[in-house]
């Protein structure tokens, strides 16, 4: 069968390609991927394990690994991802088999809008995470400049699940960690909250409740929402919205993303979620980013569980989703507006979409990465929005307000 992939990501409040992040629910596709599991290259690691430092952008973990001349290479971790991808730097540097099959197709992707994006496949013969070596990995080859443009740092690739199939995999959050122990390390049960994954193909998809029901998810460190909710036969309240949020950007289209407040819980395990922020999608549900960031999540794909570990206890609460109202798609010379929320205050200001920004309170929109914007909209007040049309500038002061309380 030759199934295009539909993939999307939410980033904050900046529209971005999603870089061809096939999820676990791709089935087979174009005589590439197989009905069992995919399977890791060689794997070697020290028997004192791997501890990495790694930085939290938005709600996701990209870790660092030593790198040549260039510099430090830097990775997206993704779990909900079954494929691992490098940018064709990284491809040329470390050749390995060529195409993972004679006359292999390429992956196809489609985006929200129906079109669909073609990316070619291969391997590296070696991928190094500090003392963790990872040989001839099956890869999909895509240029990350504007995943790199969005975060404010340069991203050589993303790290999908299979990656780490014969390791202990843990993404320490509020550490900033991620740490890579051999599997038999898992022996001993880890402490916290164990959830299981009993699946063939190793997809970390976990029971959770909800509104009296239980429901799959995904967990996926891949995506930067609290939670991602399909919400067909689901009978929900809310204690605010649905509303209509900001342009969601994919690798091959753009949605408009719909979010709000659930008047219930949401339970994994005996992890109380209370009262979360969801986004809604007509893909699989996840459990993403912005709920995993209050544990260490430590992964074990050899017993198929996934265990939640916090410091505390209590229910975990999520802030409101605090906006100016604008999606952008990012350079670094300027900010292009995506999409602009109905009713408020940034439309109420006269913004639209296509308009080009080249400054935020005065500076320029290159000084600006999406830890330092998010920083600002957290702050609150009013934002001062440099546009230009031409050669003329013009300011507008757009004010912060609750998307979702």
């Amino acid at each position: 069968m030759n199934r295009a992939v539909r993939v999307f990501r939410r980033l904050g409040a900046v529209a971005w390609p999603a870089l061809g992040l096939l999820l676990f629910l791709a089935g087979c596709s174009g005589g590439g991927f197989r009905s069992a599991a995919p399977q890791p290259g060689r794997t070697t690691l020290p028997a004192a394990g791997v501890s990495l430092s790694a930085e939290l952008i938005g709600n996701l973990l990209v870790v660092e690994a030593p790198g040549d001349r260039s510099g430090p290479r830097r990775f997206l971790v993704d779990t909900g991802s079954s494929v691992t991808l490098v940018t064709p730097e990284i491809a040329r540097r470390s050749p390995g088999r060529g195409p993972v099959a004679a006359g292999a197709a390429p992956l196809r992707v489609k985006g929200a809008e129906g079109s669909v994006v073609e990316l070619p496949r291969s391997s590296v013969g070696r991928l190094d995470l500090g003392a963790a070596r990872f040989e001839d990995v099956d890869v999909v080859v895509h240029d990350c400049a504007a995943i790199s443009a969005h975060l404010g740092r340069r991203i050589d690739g993303v790290l999908g699940f299979p990656l780490f199939r014969e390791v202990l995999l843990t993404l320490d959050y509020p550490g900033r960690r991620v740490t890579l122990r051999p599997a038999g390390a898992g022996e001993r049960p880890e402490p916290g909250t164990t959830l299981r994954f009993d699946d063939a193909r190793k997809v970390p998809l976990v029971n959770v409740g909800i509104g009296g029901r239980s429901l799959m998810m995904l967990v996926d460190s891949g995506s930067d929402a609290v939670f991602s909710l399909n919400r067909a036969g689901l009978d929900l309240e809310f204690a605010h919205g649905p509303v209509r949020g900001t342009v969601v950007g994919t690798l091959a289209g753009e949605r408009e993303q719909e979010v709000g407040r659930l008047a219930g819980d949401i339970t994994a395990g005996d992890v109380v979620f209370a009262r979360p922020r969801v986004d809604f999608t007509d893909e699989l549900s996840a459990l993403g980013g912005g709920a995993l960031r209050n544990f260490a999540v430590t992964f074990d794909q050899r017993r198929d569980r996934v265990v939640l570990a916090r410091a505390g206890g209590g229910p975990v609460e999520t802030p409101p989703l605090r906006s100016v109202g604008l999606s952008f798609s990012k350079t670094p010379a300027y900010w292009r507006v995506a999409g602009v929320v109905p009713g408020s205050p940034a439309e109420r200001a006269g913004v639209e979409r296509g308009e080009l920004i080249v400054r935020i309170d005065g500076e320029p929109v290159g000084r600006w990465d999406l830890i330092r914007y998010e920083s600002r909209i957290a702050a609150g007040g009013e934002l001062e929005l440099t546009f230009i049309e031409g050669s003329r500038e013009f300011p507008r002061r757009v004010r912060v307000f609750d998307l979702v309380p």
